[in-house]
Order: structure tokens, then C-alpha cells, then sequence
């Protein structure tokens, strides 16, 4: 029984993930940002366990890990959790740069070295779930963009760094996926929302999944997914 330490687990791709690793009987330990959210997701997947950091402030993140026990094993780290905010550089404000950049970039930075000693002592897989955007930025999209720019960065340094030490490392560029953050892409950029355009999260929970249980003698590096429709 593998253990998985997942952010983002409460909706959308995260969830999707997490049903389905809980349902063939693996151990989850899921993100939450405070007591209460903690109490829903234990709830949501029974047998689980919470880990509670906000990922929004991540420089009390080194304190609230502190604070608890850390599990003592884990096989993979799923970086699933992520906020998106549209709009021109001219109208963009500082604090929603840094809501983006802190949540979907410094965070997992954070999260990801908090957690180092214990990742390298199982050889566990890192998955980083990054966007389209990630690979190219269009108007509106910066702050989001960057920060999946960012996140590209960070994966491909740690793959490179940590490879000796038996850590895989694992990007996946999802297209647009009916989700509610989708949703929410749809409304600022007034458009009507067709949830049966776009990705099923299931289906890039499949992809994810994949990179998690390929054998030992093989690793994706970049998974690239794409609407079908």
C-alpha cells in the first residue's frame, strides 16, 4: 500500500485523484489549509489522514509542519492545488501576483523541500499538475502564466538535482478541464461555460496516476493533455 501526500484534493482533478487511490485501499494524506477543511476531507475519503498548511501563506508553512506529525513515508507528492485570477498587466495589482505566484508556485516550492528527507528516503515520484499556460502565455493570463512558467522551472530543477537521489519528477500540462476554476476562467472572460467542451478531471487523473505507478525503470518527465472533443 503506497502513501500519497496530495494538495488539492477537495475538487476537481485533486479529487478526482484521490477517489480514486482511496478506492483501491491506498494511504492518503491530504493538504488542507486549516482545522475545519481538514475535518471535511478526512470525512470526504475515510481512512485518510490531514496534514493542515495554507498553502496561500507559505512562509508559515516550515512552522505549521512543525506543528504536526509528518508522515513517515511517502511515495508520492501530488502538487494538484492551484488558483487562477485573469486580467491585462496594466489592470493587475501586486497582491494578485502574489496570491498566484504563492499558491501555484512558492508553495510547492516549500511544501517539496519541507518534505526533501522523506521523499529521497522512498524514492517517491513528485508530480507537479501545471496548465497549458505553463508552456504558453496569452493576453489576460500573465500572473497565472508566470506562475506556471515558474512551476515548469521548478520541476525540471528538481528533476535534475534529485535524480540521484531516486526521486522522479513528473509535469502534467493539462488543457482547459471542466472544473470549477474553469468555470471561473469562463466568467472573467465572459463567456458561457460548456462543461462538456473541456477535459473530464478523470481523464487527467488517469494521466497522473500513470506517472505514479510507471515501474521503477522508467519516468515521464512532461505529460501534455489536451481536450479530445
Amino acid at each position: 500500500m503506497a502513501t500519497h501526500l496530495i494538495t488539492g484534493a477537495g475538487a476537481g482533478i485533486g479529487a478526482a485523484v484521490a477517489a480514486r487511490l482511496h478506492a483501491r485501499g491506498d494511504d492518503l494524506v491530504l493538504l488542507a489549509r486549516d482545522a475545519a477543511r481538514a475535518k471535511q476531507l478526512t470525512a470526504q475519503y475515510p481512512g485518510s489522514r490531514a496534514l493542515v498548511g495554507d498553502l496561500a501563506d507559505p512562509d508559515r508553512l516550515s512552522w505549521a509542519f512543525s506543528k504536526q506529525a509528518v508522515p513517515e513515508r511517502i511515495d508520492s507528492l501530488l502538487h494538484i492545488a492551484g488558483i487562477v485570477d485573469l486580467g491585462p498587466v496594466g489592470e493587475l495589482r501586486p497582491k494578485t501576483w502574489h496570491q498566484q505566484l504563492n499558491v501555484n508556485l512558492v508553495a510547492p516550492a516549500e511544501v517539496t523541500r519541507l518534505l526533501l528527507p522523506t521523499l529521497r528516503a522512498s524514492r517517491a515520484t513528485v508530480v507537479f499538475v501545471n496548465s497549458g499556460a505553463g508552456l504558453t502565455a496569452h493576453a489576460d493570463w500573465s500572473a497565472y502564466a508566470a506562475s506556471k512558467h515558474g512551476l515548469k522551472a521548478l520541476a525540471d530543477s528538481l528533476r535534475a538535482e534529485e535524480k540521484p537521489n531516486g526521486i522522479r519528477v513528473t509535469s502534467v500540462y493539462p488543457g482547459r478541464t471542466a472544473t470549477a476554476m474553469q468555470a471561473k476562467v469562463h466568467s472573467q472572460e465572459g463567456k458561457e461555460y460548456d462543461p462538456a467542451r473541456w477535459i473530464d478531471p478523470e481523464s487527467v487523473a488517469t494521466t497522473i496516476v500513470m506517472a505514479v505507478d510507471l515501474p521503477r525503470d522508467a519516468e515521464v518527465n512532461d505529460l501534455t493533455v489536451r481536450p479530445g472533443r
